[in-house]
């Protein structure tokens, strides 16, 4: 699982919505990336406040 949901996450949904394979779900407070990541990026290109990043 290469990205990683930061604290920064406000929990739009944004990231959600655009995953390919459903490998991100709501968390308590912020959304989290399953294993079932495949590492395409698109989630980190559509957080609006930059949350997601590659470690």
């Amino acid at each position: 699982m290469a990205y990683k949901i930061q604290d920064e996450c406000i929990a739009c949904g944004s990231c959600a919505g655009t995953c390919p394979v459903g490998a991100i779900a709501e968390g308590n407070p912020i959304y989290v990336i399953s294993d079932e990541c495949v590492e395409c990026g698109a989630c980190a290109a559509v957080c609006p406040v930059g949350a997601i990043v590659a470690p």
